[in-house]
């Protein structure tokens, strides 16, 4: 059914731009062969007439490719973003599990051809027709590296609305790792256990003051405050998050208890006091030439005696240029840089931060981020219709992409607890009481 299905959508396609014809299926065929040759993975490869290239029905995830454009562009131009990029564009399009198929792009990304082969693939891919001009790929090129990062940019692809997430998260909107008894916990007893485990390493107590740098849609100021006593000041740079957050307070009767401002960390000022203070789930918008301004702010902002939790996104490589880098950067956080766990814990102990407590939860977000492509993958229709299909395309890579990653131990994310370096810290010599 699956085949018949492709062979299908793949003859609507070429009578719309030109049949593709029985040599360049040949050659097709020849191109893939020698493109994986030695690859032993779990992902099969379809061509545009609806056949298997490599692999067959019983793959755990195959990538179609609609058109020989498609394949000749991967082979000739070596990037691996422009398969991305191709589907986005509808151009090639995985079956089965979306998140397995990056096996497939591991392989591509890891394996160094030599020149005879480089020749050879060259040759072949040549010999497929072509979209588009040399001109009109240096031009397409050259506009698009002028729209990065731009205004226009972040606004398409990463201001979409609160309806849009509400359509993949849980219901309290956690944009961040959950935290998991098992894998059968469901996604929203999972994040509550995430913000009571914050709440229980920051030791929070009524009268305490906290400071939610980056509290997004507001539930862990709803869950410190509700559930410990506590004042908070979430502070967001979101306008969508801000009013949303607002109104929940209002709703939750926690609107004097809580504070909801749309404000950047830095402006906040020098003589404001708080006894304990949250990151979550911003931490990646710093960038690391940012990284001595933020803890000198934390440490200026706590007092003397609290403590200060960073949860955030961390790799295993620094943040060169590679193909999940320029997707990422392009098309979903265009501010978005990673490093390190040992490059944080640094920075945060040379600006005079202890460290108190570091715990990972890569696993945890491995999880996490399969409940919310699922989420996603369910509401295509709804997604759709809030935006259109390439947002919802790029989501849907970025957070297959993303557990894949985390599965495999590329991306990690780190709890990390300081408090003011050689203070008396507010925490028992162990760690028992997290766990009661």
């Amino acid at each position: 059914m699956e085949q018949r299905n492709y062979y299908t959508a793949s003859q609507q396609r070429l009578r719309g731009a030109g049949a593709a014809t029985a040599p360049d299926l040949k050659v097709g065929r020849r191109l893939v062969a020698q493109l994986l040759d030695g690859y032993a993975g779990p992902v099969a490869v379809g061509l545009w007439d609806g056949r298997y290239a490599r692999g067959d029905t019983g793959a755990v995830a195959t990538l179609w490719f609609h058109s020989p454009q498609a394949l000749r562009e991967l082979v000739l131009r070596s990037d691996l973003v422009r398969l991305s990029e191709a589907y986005l564009r509808g151009e090639v399009e995985p079956t089965g599990s979306i998140e397995a198929a990056f096996d497939l792009v591991d392989y591509l990304g890891a394996r160094v051809f030599t020149l005879t082969e480089r020749m050879r693939l060259g040759a072949l891919a040549m010999r497929l027709p072509a979209t588009k001009t040399r001109a009109e790929l240096q031009r397409d090129g050259a506009d698009r590296k002028a729209r990065e990062n731009s205004t226009e940019s972040i606004a398409y692809h990463y201001d979409v609305s609160n309806e849009f997430y509400q359509c993949w998260l849980d219901p309290a909107m956690v944009y961040s790792c959950a935290y998991f008894r098992d894998a059968e916990q469901s996604l929203a007893d999972a994040q509550h256990d995430k913000l009571d485990h914050i709440c229980r390493k920051l030791r929070l107590a009524p009268g305490q003051r906290l400071l939610d740098i980056g509290c997004g849609w507001g539930a862990l100021a709803e869950w410190a405050a509700r559930h410990y006593g506590v004042e908070v000041h979430g502070i967001t740079l979101s306008t969508e998050q801000y009013r949303y957050a607002q109104q929940r307070m209002r709703n939750t009767g926690l609107d004097r208890q809580v504070r909801i401002e749309l404000r950047d960390y830095r402006d906040l000022s020098a003589d404001t006091g708080y006894d304990r203070i949250s990151s979550v789930g911003m931490f990646e918008h710093i960038g690391v030439k940012n990284f001595p301004l933020y803890f000198q702010t934390v440490k200026r902002l706590m007092k003397p005696g609290g403590l200060f939790l960073n949860h955030g996104i961390t790799n295993d490589s620094g943040w060169g240029t590679t193909p999940v880098r320029t997707f990422i950067n392009r098309y979903v956080f265009p501010d978005g840089e990673l490093t390190r766990v040992s490059e944080v814990q640094k920075s945060m102990e040379t600006e005079g931060l202890e460290i108190l407590d570091v715990e990972s939860l890569r696993r945890h977000y491995a999880i996490t981020l399969r409940h919310w492509l699922r989420g996603l993958e369910m509401a295509r229709g709804r997604v759709e219709r809030l935006t259109n299909t390439t947002v919802y395309r790029v989501w849907r890579l970025y957070l297959a992409g993303s557990a894949h990653y985390f599965e495999r131990g590329g991306l990690n994310v780190y709890q990390i607890l300081a408090g003011h370096l050689g203070a008396v810290q507010p925490v028992p010599l162990r760690r028992d009481d997290l766990y009661r």
